[in-house]
């Protein structure tokens, strides 16, 4: 992994603070709590508008995160290929099957300290079913799945509990999605 902007200390202290600054005059508040793990997945949904890579980005900022997330290979095209793996990103080419799933388990085994954030819908449109690469990732790794969130209803972003893979992808997945019944996303 290249050196991101979160291991640049000097400046993300400096966004880390302009970003809790514009997150608190926008009106969104972050909650919950951060698990005091150095290795998991992080997923976030819904995952519906452009605007949810910044608000996380900005989250992740002011909680300090190291965080890493994957991205579709064409958002690491020149000029922004290099910008995007500073923010942490890790392109991912959709277009063939190349066992990313398995890679990323592996690369969890090769890291003390690995956060990803992965969108479970894969995309921004409106699915009927989650990606399930989140939970493989989390199952192969053997580290536990974040889950968090954005609401547009009551404006925040937030962190809600740790979820342990049992192996019965359908029934956890069903224990997953029901912690976001309630949640709104910026469009929808």
């Amino acid at each position: 992994m290249t050196r991101t902007l979160f291991r640049t200390p000097l400046l993300r202290e400096l966004l880390g603070a302009l970003s809790a600054l514009l997150l608190r005059v926008s009106g969104w508040r972050v909650v919950g709590e951060v698990p005091a793990l150095p290795r998991y997945v992080l997923i976030a949904a819904p995952h519906t508008s452009n605007w949810d890579f910044p608000l996380m980005l900005m989250a992740a900022l002011k909680l300090g995160l190291d965080l890493h997330w994957l991205g579709k290979d064409s958002l690491f095209a020149r000029p922004f290929g290099g910008l995007m793996r500073w923010l942490g990103g890790i392109a991912v080419d959709r277009s063939k099957a190349n066992d990313r799933v398995a890679q990323l388990a592996t690369l969890y085994g090769t890291r003390e300290e690995l956060v990803i954030l992965i969108p479970p819908e894969g995309t921004r449109s409106r699915v009927e079913r989650w990606k399930s690469g989140f939970y493989y990732i989390a199952l192969g790794a053997g580290v536990p799945i974040q889950l968090g969130f954005i609401d547009a209803g009551r404006r925040q972003l937030g962190f809600g509990p740790l979820f342990r893979p049992t192996g019965d992808f359908a029934a956890d997945l069903a224990h997953i999605q029901a912690f976001y019944g309630d949640k709104k996303g910026i469009r929808r």
